[in-house]
């Protein structure tokens, strides 16, 4: 017998996002937050000067192409049953999707590869090894008791301050699960590692934090949820782990951050700072945005050797 779906799970699995009108309105997202509060000058190459630099990955491939075979495997466990998920050849879907986005991003690189058959040959028997892993353990971190999936990649589109209703942040829910029971949703956002987190690192890194945070007050807005009422939780994968001896890593990590009110503030005035130094009224800010330089922060960006645009990482 069908589990009867709450009506808030039914309302919004029916919803859709209103489409932003680029003749006035712009839309942000998390990245762009994290890429301002690193290095403004970046933000300002990147996103608002029209320098956009593509640097294609192996590991954002891999990250897209597992996220989509882990979605797909959670999507029939709850909306059909875990044997029917276990009937999906989801290693078939890892290696098509590993296929499609590594074409994509060698399109995008003018057909230039950046990776070799050893190296995709690698992250698939990884993703195997994640996968699998996810099948045998599936009980211990996707509890089917109470729990309705509410969405995958679930859209936000909210403006993030009230005074610029034509700025609007958007994101997507990679997935978020709702217990009857507890009558509480949870946030879940699949992040994929190669050692996983050193969760130390990240409980006193707030702006890694906020993503989630943010997440959290902008579908409660959406919704209508109090938030109270929603949990969230990074859901970290290992690519590689060490499995010998008597205490064998797992492939998974969870972490939920801290959430309540103060945090929420926090996060939100975060916000506040990047949209009033970002922008006026609808537009981009024409104000210089100084560089942060550091190894790290150079050390990735796509403009440290470009002389012209700011060239300080060679510094590094």
């Amino acid at each position: 017998m069908a589990k009867k779906i709450p009506p808030i799970v039914r309302e919004i699995k029916q919803y859709k996002p209103q489409e932003v009108n680029y003749a006035y309105q712009k839309n942000i997202s998390y990245s762009q937050y994290s890429m301002w509060k690193k290095c403004p000058k970046q933000w300002a190459l990147q996103y608002r000067d029209g320098h956009k630099i593509y640097t294609p990955s192996i590991h954002t491939v891999f990250g897209k192409a597992l996220h989509e075979a882990f979605q797909h495997y959670i999507k029939v466990m709850y909306e059909t049953s875990a044997a029917a998920a276990d009937r999906e050849d989801i290693l078939e879907i890892l290696k098509d999707q590993l296929r499609f986005h590594y074409q994509e991003e060698y399109k995008k690189n003018n057909k230039q590869h950046f990776s070799n058959p050893g190296e995709l040959s690698e992250f698939y028997q990884d993703g195997v090894e994640i996968l699998n892993y996810l099948k045998k353990h599936r009980g211990k971190y996707f509890s089917k008791r109470g729990w309705h999936l509410v969405g995958i990649e679930t859209p936000i589109l909210m403006p993030p301050v009230k005074y610029n209703p034509n700025i609007l942040f958007m994101g997507y829910l990679d997935i978020v699960m709702y217990n009857d029971r507890l009558e509480k949703f949870k946030i879940i956002d699949i992040k994929t590692s190669t050692n996983g987190w050193k969760l130390n690192y990240v409980k006193n890194d707030e702006d890694k934090q906020f993503q989630l945070i943010l997440y959290k007050k902008f579908f409660a807005e959406q919704f209508g949820v109090d938030v109270k009422d929603i949990d969230i939780e990074f859901f970290i994968t290992r690519r590689k782990v060490y499995e010998d001896g008597d205490y064998p890593q797992k492939r998974f990590q969870m972490y939920s951050p801290p959430s309540g009110k103060i945090k929420i503030n926090r996060a939100t005035k975060a916000i506040e700072e990047f949209m009033s130094e970002c922008f006026v009224k609808n537009e981009y800010s024409t104000k210089e945005m100084l560089p942060n330089p550091s190894k790290w922060n150079c050390g990735f960006c796509p403009y440290k050797n470009d002389k012209k645009l700011c060239g300080l990482g060679e510094h590094f």
